[in-house]
């Protein structure tokens, strides 16, 4: 086929603490391109990615934490902008107008757990193999054909053993046990106060140990609760009772875990810490912390810049002496403090600054780095992460790879890989504006065969392998098939003679054996692959032989978003939902493997009651797409452009950038056909799903300049619309508009200054829930947490608010509700209040003023609920284990 395909959209983000930018290459689909250019990333335009970077200021919260940090690096145009821009934006709504001090979650969790529960119980929809290569659906802005194959959400830490048990810790989901190479999971941290898996690894005597809180300083990264040990990993699972040391590592994220000396020593956001590997009381130890007035207790501890200033990302250790240990310390953005350290003869901590050969000293050139060392030590290997790079070279971050081939992390290192190299050796990233290494602040890892100190894998967006100690690489696992003269979209050929290659954007790597057999195990935004260690590569260098253990056992898929609606051709309904660079997923009826039918980063979700293929699927910054087929296509469009069923409706804030990351998107409660979304204007189409042309919008209210919506939602034309602008922890403002679709009748609500009770937070609002038999009853979420912990101006207190006259008093209903930051409402019928929380689901009976637990979710985020179209279920959207429903009637 001669026309070429446009590279599906993926996205990115950034999340550290608080974290918005998803660790994926985003992957834009081909309507989100202007003109339906054939650039995978032509989603986004230079100018309004400038225009979202220069707006953009990173925040922090004790949960996630957003690591933009500078917030002016400039514009490059590529993905990863994008990721760290929206990984700012989810922090902030957790962060702002202030930071958030240590401990919050963990005491919201016990709060949670301390409510009455309802009758019912959840049940996992998403349970089955995700399919991203579904050949059904190969429209236009499908990823499909791609070489991805089944996945599930990121994965952000892996390790393996000698006997076929594997272990991959996710993002938000928790950590998964297989016991048979790979495949048929079980999750094994359910108990834990966190679900976000920051390292993992095996010690000398096969215990597990695991770092919570990811540290890929991504979007939706959330901070730990500390480090945790299973004796037993073949069998067992954590508990609180099972974390090592004390609560000195609570509220932070955890880079890595190494062993030496009887040590454990871990990389964090607030230092590099150690502790006796043999003896599990006692408090852990600060080693070294660049900046120590900014850690919790610190002079400056409430400083904006705070989480950026003692950032560690890894530990090296001599083989030959674990006395001698060199860190890695840094700020991807760049810091003074960026830099490798080592002890002086004195026991004090000291900047290397010559002697390391080819590796940097200079802070310029040291951000984000991983170590690895060969089996019998005498190698050691680094990846280096450039901020002079990251925010100069519009190609890539990477400084390069490196080399001691004396062993000794002290050096003297030898680059042996540099990006053009890379992408000169089998990559699928060789255009300009995305090569291999422009996200290496956010993919990162490392390991080496332990039969051979010269076999290397590294990951980046994409998997290199070197079988000579970096003399010569190939990338075993490309970004995707797209560009390759092997592709091909028609589903009788599948992808062409292209072979499966692994999800892009690379966080986890592991060796292990089963059945005498060696496996190299990654993780990425996509799950869980394996393939041979000494596995088999075509002409181009590409593995022949990957396989995805994304088998739908593990669910770690990460929502944004769900929509339900009757499946016309098969009874029962469809449940379609956004997701962090996983697209868009659509399970029918009758379906055994979901399939997806948009590309990239999914982020809010409408689907027609009716007819549950009438979908429009937001990718980000509000560009919509719409389809009334379920995007179905067998990709004839390649050649016959009539022949796309999808199409981009995008509000003209799509194109000047005045939206959100994710954005809201709203249907009238009374009428599916008129539809709401918010940018900086309220904007307003009555076309419903048939609508072909973001020209159809019309623009019922301007929010103001610097005003960005956080929430829409309407009923019998009675429109509300929240918003926040500045949205960052500089100055943050919040308000709410009313108003109807036609234009008439906007006004602004006052807001009281916070402080006296019942007043609305200066904090982030962040849903709205209309009563469906008077829509001047309203209810409103509120996110972030409250007073006691953010000590940001105007902070307040409460979650759930209510008002019944239209917005223009609030009444505090929270109640016994926890301070954990509220993501969404709905009205169940007969008057019920359900609500999502960053840790699960609450709810308040009709007629009642106090909250009850949901059934028992993991600590795992809600970002939004949907009520079925008989209104008798209720879907909840998890950012790390996929959707669940549970029975309306059973809520009592």
């Amino acid at each position: 086929m001669s026309a070429p395909i446009r590279k599906a959209r993926k996205r990115r983000w950034f999340t550290i603490c608080a974290i918005t930018a998803s660790a994926a290459l985003v992957a834009l689909p081909a309507g989100a391109a202007p003109g339906h250019d054939s650039s995978p990333f032509g989603a986004r335009t230079l100018t309004q990615l400038a225009y979202q970077r220069d707006r953009s200021t990173s925040s922090v919260t004790a949960e996630a934490v957003t690591q933009d940090g500078d917030g002016d690096d400039g514009d490059d145009g590529n993905e990863a902008d994008e990721i760290a821009e929206g990984a700012d934006q989810y922090a902030e709504a957790r962060t702002s107008p202030g930071i958030v001090a240590p401990g919050a979650y963990g005491a919201a969790w016990s709060s949670l757990n301390k409510l009455p529960s309802t009758g019912g119980s959840w049940r996992n929809v998403t349970d089955l193999p995700y399919n991203s290569d579904d050949s059904r659906y190969r429209d236009y802005d499908s990823n499909s054909s791609g070489g991805s194959g089944y996945v599930t959400g990121r994965i952000a830490a892996m390790a393996a053993d000698d006997d076929g048990y594997v272990y991959a810790g996710s993002a938000g989901g928790g950590v998964w046990r297989s016991q048979g190479g790979g495949g048929r999971w079980k999750p094994i941290s359910d108990r834990l106060s966190s679900q976000s898996t920051g390292a993992l690894a095996l010690d000398g005597g096969g215990r597990l140990w695991l770092g919570t809180g990811e540290a890929s300083t991504n979007a939706d990264a959330y901070l730990g609760s500390g480090v945790y040990v299973l004796s037993n990993p073949h069998d067992g699972t954590f508990s609180s009772r099972s974390r090592v040391g004390g609560d000195e590592l609570e509220s932070t994220t955890i880079h890595e875990l190494r062993f030496g000396g009887g040590k454990v020593w871990a990389a964090t956001s607030a230092g590099v810490w150690s502790h006796s590997a043999k003896k599990y009381s006692g408090a852990w130890k600060l080693e070294f912390a660049p900046n120590p007035g900014y850690l919790p207790g610190g002079s400056l501890a409430s400083d904006p810049d705070a989480p950026y200033k003692n950032i560690a990302n890894d530990i090296a250790i001599d083989p030959k002496d674990p006395s001698k240990v060199v860190l890695a310390v840094g700020w991807r953005s760049g810091d003074d403090y960026n830099g490798f350290y080592t002890k002086d003869s004195d026991g004090t901590w000291t900047r290397i600054t010559s002697g390391l050969g080819d590796l940097p000293s200079d802070a310029d050139d040291v951000g984000n780095v991983t170590f690895a060392r060969s089996a019998d030590g005498s190698r050691y290997y680094a990846i280096d992460q450039s901020p002079e790079q990251l925010n100069t070279n519009p190609d890539s971050g990477l400084e390069g790879i490196y080399v001691s081939k004396s062993g000794s992390p002290a050096g003297p290192w030898t680059k042996i890989a540099d990006y053009k190299g890379l992408a000169s050796d089998g990559s699928a990233l060789t255009s300009s504006g995305y090569m291999p290494g422009v996200q290496a602040w956010y993919n990162q890892f490392l390991t080496v065969d332990p039969a051979d100190p010269e076999h290397v894998y590294a990951g980046l967006e994409e998997v290199y392998e070197t079988k000579d100690g970096g003399s010569t690489w190939s990338t075993v696992g490309p970004y995707w098939n797209f560009g390759f003269s092997c592709w091909n979209i028609d589903p009788a050929k599948q992808t062409g003679d292209c072979h499966q290659t692994t999800h892009s954007d690379q966080h986890g790597v592991a060796i292990g054996r089963y059945h005498g057999k060696s496996f190299v195990y990654v993780g990425n935004d996509g799950g869980v692959y394996k393939r041979p260690v000494d596995g088999r590569q075509d002409a181009s260098g590409h593995a022949t032989d990957w396989t995805s253990l994304n088998d739908g056992t593990i669910d770690t898929l990460q929502y944004y978003s769900v929509g339900i609606g009757k499946d016309v051709d098969h009874g029962g309904v469809s449940v379609t939902g956004g997701l962090q660079d996983n697209g868009q997923s659509l399970l029918r009826s009758n379906d055994t493997v979901m399939g997806s039918n948009f590309g990239g980063d999914g982020g809010d979700t409408l689907t027609d009651p009716a007819n549950g293929c009438n979908i429009a699927e937001e990718y980000v910054y509000l560009a919509v797409q719409v389809t009334q087929n379920c995007a179905v296509n067998d990709g004839s469009w390649v050649d016959d452009p009539s022949k796309i069923t999808s199409y981009s409706v995008a509000p003209p804030d799509n194109e000047t950038g005045e939206a959100r990351f994710i954005a809201p998107l709203a249907a009238d409660a009374k009428n599916s056909s008129t539809w709401i979304a918010g940018g900086r204007h309220v904007w307003v189409q009555t076309h419903g799903y048939a609508i072909r042309s973001g020209d159809e919008w019309t623009s019922a209210y301007d929010l103001g300049a610097g005003h960005t919506a956080t929430a829409v939602a309407a009923s019998g034309g009675k429109v509300y619309a929240a918003w926040c602008g500045p949205c960052n922890n500089q100055g943050f403002t919040r308000g709410i508009a009313v108003g109807n679709a036609d234009g008439t009748g906007w006004h602004d609500i006052t807001l009281p200054a916070t402080g006296a009770a019942g007043t609305v937070p200066n904090r982030y609002l962040s849903g709205f829930a209309i009563d469906p038999t008077n829509a001047d009853h309203v209810y409103l979420t509120v996110n972030g947490f409250s007073r006691h912990w953010t000590e940001g101006p105007g902070a307040g207190v409460g979650h759930v608010f209510e008002s019944k006259d239209g917005g223009t008093t609030w009444t505090d209903i929270s109640d016994n509700l926890p301070d954990v930051p509220a993501d969404s409402a709905v009205v169940t019928p007969g008057g019920g209040l359900a609500v999502a929380t960053d840790l699960g689901v609450v709810y308040r009976a009709p007629g009642r003023t106090t909250w009850q637990r949901v059934g028992s979710l993991p600590a795992v985020a809600v970002l939004q609920l949907k009520l079925s179209p008989n209104g008798r279920t209720l879907y909840a959207a998890t950012h790390g284990r996929g959707i669940y429903t549970i029975g309306v009637r059973g809520l009592k």
